[in-house]
């Protein structure tokens, strides 16, 4: 994995006024420890948001900038900060972050968290500050065992500097903060199922509502955010709302910069902070460098496995989340994958179905079932067994499995790659469909009831 500059062939050089999350990466690529993060101002947003702002002017001053959700969501994080209940006798209250990253082709926060602790941890503290919570939880994908060591450290450094635990900065606030690793399970990036993990509890979704707002960790009001989120908190309240929007690219609606990547045969694979808008052209060709030699790009995914796939012909929409959406998919996670000409497109759904089947909590029936049929399909298509009407059967499973018909969005993000597949390259599908002479039996002749 490589994260390049802002600019084509390395000709713009990171900078505070230009990549707020990752100016202050080293070129080696080893952690920034306390120390040299402060020496590149690390906590000043900190100090001044203790110093000179009002709790209420954070949760503004964040609302005003545009910052949203970062963990493929994308619901305005003021907003969402401003659900938290004003009752000041509610004195037990929570921040989550959210690090289970357990999207496939996503590792954004992997990066940041192993490079840049402090700045997760400022991000924070000041977030705390603003929501009034006196515990902070960093709930972590298990697998990440060199981020959780890197984390407990920089917490550590910030306990020792007077940065977390009693009276901060002399302000008589209180925040202490905690790396909690998960056990591996996807449907903990749903935030309330990690909530009931961190409880202890099976990992399932809760209805909803009551939100975590109102609800959460030990029935108390909690707010749960995304890693790169969070990080993008001190920039936003170091520099201001106008310098923060203006970063985004003309057209775009959403503000800011991301950390956007491509994978998959590419000459060159890797993450990059850009400002929201560029076209995907630009990431795929400037950045990624294009196909290797011998391969073309067949179709691609936006943002992580969740995503709907989309043609070379889609390359030109910008990457936010309206720009996207124009082309008829969601922008996800921002990290792109790139399918080759040599790709079965049965062979990847039959792969990316049998894991999100696998990873369903098991708790609504449409997810439950109606994931490994959609698996058995495939399987059998990707064979050369399928049936008349198995390719009708799928797209039926897609709706039947869409938003609003499912008790979370696990089951809609697994099948919306399916859909997409299915419309773009349908032939492949077909192909599968074994022919009537060399098909197994036909299915019993069915009940009728009454007959």
């Amino acid at each position: 994995m490589t994260l390049t500059s802002f600019g084509p062939a390395n000709l713009i050089k990171r900078s505070p006024e230009t990549h707020p999350l990752t100016w202050r990466l080293r070129d080696d690529a080893e952690p920034v420890w306390f120390d040299e993060y402060q020496a590149k101002n690390g906590y000043a947003a900190a100090r001044k948001a203790f110093a000179d702002m009002a709790q209420d002017d954070i949760v503004q001053t964040v609302k005003d900038a545009g910052l949203k959700g970062r963990g493929g969501a994308g619901f305005p994080t003021g907003v969402k900060w401003g659900l938290m209940p004003k009752d000041e006798s509610i004195n037990i209250r929570y921040l989550l972050c959210n690090a289970d990253e357990m999207e496939p082709n996503t590792w954004k926060d992997r990066m940041l968290m192993e490079q840049l602790p402090h700045l997760l941890i400022e991000g924070m503290l000041i977030s705390a500050r603003a929501l009034k919570t006196y515990r902070g939880y960093i709930f972590l994908r298990g697998e990440y065992t060199t981020a959780a060591k890197h984390l407990n450290r920089a917490v550590e450094e910030a306990k020792a500097a007077g940065l977390l635990g009693k009276n901060i900065l002399g302000s008589g606030f209180d925040f202490e903060l905690f790396v909690h690793t998960g056990a591996g399970r996807y449907i903990c990036g749903e935030e309330t199922a990690l909530i009931n993990s961190l409880e202890g509890r099976r990992a399932n979704p809760r209805s909803k509502p009551p939100f975590p707002a109102a609800v959460g960790v030990w029935g108390k009001p909690t707010c749960v955010n995304n890693v790169e989120t969070l990080c993008n908190v001190p920039a936003i309240i170091a520099d201001g709302v106008d310098w923060y929007k203006s970063l985004a690219r003309e057209g775009s609606e959403d503000m800011g910069t991301k950390l956007m990547g491509f994978s998959g045969k590419v000459k060159n694979p890797g993450l990059w902070e850009l400002p929201f808008g560029v076209t995907a052209r630009e990431l795929f060709e400037d950045y990624a460098g294009g196909m290797r030699d011998g391969y073309t790009l067949k179709a691609w995914q936006p943002g992580g496995a969740g995503t709907g796939f989309l043609l070379p012909e889609h390359l030109d929409a910008q990457m936010y989340a309206g720009g996207i959406g124009k082309v008829g998919t969601r922008m996800g996670t921002g990290l792109a994958m790139a399918v080759d000409n040599t790709v079965n497109m049965v062979s990847l759904l039959r792969n990316m179905e049998q894991f999100f089947a696998r990873e369903s909590c098991g708790f609504c029936t449409p997810c439950r079932d109606g994931l490994p049929w959609s698996v058995k399909l495939l399987m059998a298509l990707e064979k050369g067994e399928g049936r008349e009407g198995d390719i009708e059967t799928l797209l039926g499973l897609v709706g039947f499995l869409g938003p609003g018909k499912t008790f979370c969005a696990h089951a809609p993000g697994a099948v919306e790659p399916l859909g997409s597949a299915i419309k773009y390259f349908r032939s492949e599908f077909e192909a599968g469909i074994a022919p009537v002479s060399a098909a197994v039996p036909p299915l019993a002749k069915p009940i009728v009831v009454g007959a």
